[in-house]
């Protein structure tokens, strides 16, 4: 059972699936913001690692990303930032991006779908459920 949790080191959230580790950490973007016009930006670093035996490659990403009034968008496309990373054993990929929200609060979850390099075997790799938390929220939505 693969279950999201806290990583106290660093105050991300983290999931592993079939051996590849992913974390995430969000942070709130104040000088991007404008809570008087609705508009809460976050920033999210993602680190990807392959813990497993054999070479992986991400080639698309899923994402739902859910405001404060329950709304969720999906985001789908090739890549993340515009890369295919292909991650030996040991070996990991970090990227940073963001989102904008319409509240003062929300979280995200998503999936990234993945091929074993040599075989073409396609999996999916489970991104860790993390809020989305500002200043302007009293509490933790997720």
């Amino acid at each position: 059972m693969t279950v999201d949790h806290p990583d106290t080191k660093n105050d991300g959230y983290v999931r592993t699936t079939r051996g590849v580790r992913v974390t995430v950490r969000s942070f709130y973007l104040e000088d991007q913001s404008q809570p008087e016009d609705g508009r809460f930006v976050w920033a999210y670093r993602v680190r990807i690692e392959n813990q497993g035996s054999e070479p992986v490659q991400l080639l698309r990403r899923t994402w739902e990303i859910t405001d404060g009034r329950g709304r969720t968008q999906h985001v789908n496309g090739p890549g993340v930032v515009g890369e295919t990373p292909l991650l030996g054993p040991g070996q990991h990929f970090e990227y940073t991006s963001g989102t904008p929200l319409q509240t003062p609060s929300g979280f995200m979850t998503g999936t990234y779908h993945m091929v074993v390099a040599g075989s073409g075997e396609a999996f999916d790799v489970a991104i860790p459920a993390f809020s989305l938390d500002s200043p302007h929220q009293a509490g933790r939505v997720h």
